[in-house]
């Protein structure tokens, strides 16, 4: 895996996992849960981390994402919950800057660049949904339509299908923010999300076609190259 195809594998992942969240959401063993949110970390890890060998310490969060995601699991203490979920935004957070470097700065427009401007959004959508949840378990009753749980594995889930349907501007209504501050992120979300479909992926978009439909240039018989 290279940074010239490692967006095509990351983009079959997230869907993937964006599929499997949705089948053990209903599991009662939060393991799955945090199985499938370690999984996650992994991909991301291995498909926007792993191309950049020269950094030695890009394992460091992951594990410890990873060590509190086990440690939760074994010892069931959802006081961790807090510094786990802190962990896994700024380890999103950081995956999705390392993405738009890739995407914006790798020169010449392709496929695989155009792919990572989708894996980007998505990443967007998990950056709000884990930042949802965070939100939900330090102020309690931020949202309607949630449940009464404060474990993590099992606010997540919900928190995902509503960041997405967000960001597109769905809008089902199904889960509201009640709290000003929750209010704040849900449509700054939905700005962010029609700005950068609208203005960063229509451009990479039309700059991909207009390289693949540019005319070579002429050149006279006979003539040669000084």
């Amino acid at each position: 895996m290279t940074n010239k195809d490692n967006f095509i594998y990351l983009t079959w992942s997230l869907a993937l996992l964006l599929f499997a969240v949705t089948i053990v959401q209903n599991s009662v063993d939060p393991a799955w849960q945090r199985l499938v949110q370690s999984a996650t970390v992994l991909t991301l890890l291995l498909a926007v981390w792993g191309v950049q060998k020269r950094e030695k310490r890009r394992f460091v969060l992951p594990v410890l994402i990873i060590a509190f995601s086990v440690g939760g699991n074994l010892f069931d203490d959802n006081s961790e919950n807090y510094f786990h979920l802190f962990l896994l935004l700024v380890f999103l957070i950081l995956t999705a800057f390392k993405t738009a470097k890739q995407v914006l700065f790798s020169g010449e427009v392709t496929g695989n660049t155009i792919l990572g401007s989708i894996c980007l959004y998505v990443l967007f959508g998990l950056i709000w949904a884990v930042l949802y949840t965070l939100l939900e378990i330090l102020f309690g009753n931020a949202f309607t339509g949630i449940g009464d749980s404060t474990s993590w594995h099992q606010l997540l889930p919900d928190f995902i299908y509503f960041s997405f349907v967000t960001i597109t501007t769905l809008g089902y209504g199904d889960i509201s923010p009640i709290v000003p501050i929750t209010r704040f992120f849900v449509y700054l979300e939905a700005i962010i999300g029609q700005f950068y479909i609208a203005i960063l992926v229509a451009s990479l978009v039309g700059s991909r076609l207009s390289s693949v439909q540019e005319p070579k240039s002429y050149k006279p018989e006979g003539q040669d190259d000084e």
